[in-house]
């Protein structure tokens, strides 16, 4: 029988994997997408009992919402599943801005109910800050939408500490989402301990380093995507980061599963870190991941895992 989590201090229980979909239907940030795939993604995730969801206004945009929300309502299980999207982008003259303020983010929901078909949210992020509204007043327009029945629970992304504090003046967040694996760990520093302090749910993105800690990458790979930019992938840094990687086989080996596995169980063993959304963009990814479940770390292979990545 699954052991669900409590995301926080929400009212929220889900299995621990959930599925990211930024590539369902997200076809501004990758090429080629085919948005049958993409739905067959979360049929299979439904079918496998996944049962939390993490989407958002800005993937497609608005493509990935409206694909999630129409499997989801053909699957007749709304009301087991936990679906968690974001706002903040608007397009002004074909130009991306940010947008916190109160009657913006209560548009932008209301949109996204739209799009996803149903009439509540489980969770709902300000996905990016924008320089001018105060971060409490921001999510003091998502409480009201809480105490009216429309949200559940209040999530903010990619705010800086400062910022996370200032959001949470009212204790009002229930999850931070933020980058964090295990070759960027700045996180720990504040991050993680502020939201363990406080029951705030850490929810990593980039799990695995853009596909690095899946342990598929070989030294002589070349990018041409949104990972060229990243120097985790690129020279000296790729090479000593794919040695790291290595040494994770021998736990992968003697568990009888992969690496990727190892990795995604580590995260679960971090106080603040509930639950972890990796993507897929095949369908026995989806099943892939759950494999994960089955992985048990001792303390002194978390502890190792932990040297490894210093």
């Amino acid at each position: 029988m699954l052991k669900k989590v409590q995301i926080g201090n929400s009212d929220l229980h889900v299995n621990p994997i959930g599925l990211g979909t930024n590539a369902v239907g997200g076809h501004n940030l990758y090429n080629d997408l085919s948005e049958e795939a993409g739905k067959d993604l979360v049929r299979t995730a439904i079918d496998n009992g996944i049962d939390f969801f993490d989407t958002a206004f800005i993937y497609g945009p608005e493509r990935s919402e409206e694909l999630v929300g129409e499997v989801i309502k053909e699957s007749g299980k709304r009301n087991e599943i936990v679906l968690a999207t974001k706002g903040a982008q608007k397009f002004v003259d074909g130009e991306e801005v940010i947008d916190n303020s109160p009657e913006f983010l209560r548009q932008a929901f209301e949109d996204s109910l739209d799009r996803l078909q149903t009439d509540y949210i489980d969770l709902y992020y300000i996905h990016f800050p924008d320089e001018e509204t105060p971060k409490d007043k921001a999510v003091a327009a998502l409480q009201e939408l809480k105490e009216e029945g429309k949200i559940k629970s209040i999530g903010v992304s990619n705010l800086t500490f400062e910022q996370l504090k200032e959001a949470n003046k009212d204790g009002y967040v229930d999850v931070y989402q933020g980058n964090y694996n295990l070759v960027q760990r700045e996180a720990e520093e504040e991050f993680l301990p502020y939201c363990a302090e406080h029951h705030i749910s850490f929810i990593p993105f980039f799990p695995l380093a853009s596909g690095l800690l899946a342990g598929k990458y070989t030294s002589d790979m070349k990018f041409d995507d949104l990972r060229a930019d990243f120097p985790h992938l690129q020279g000296e840094e790729f090479k000593k980061n794919l040695e790291k990687v290595g040494k994770l086989r021998p736990i992968a080996k003697d568990k009888g599963v992969d690496v990727v596995h190892v990795v995604l169980a580590w995260y679960l063993s971090r106080e603040a870190i509930d639950v972890i959304i990796p993507g897929a963009k095949r369908s026995e990814q989806v099943l892939d991941n759950l494999k994960t479940l089955d992985v048990t770390l001792t303390d002194n292979e978390i502890d190792h895992i932990d040297r490894i990545f210093q």
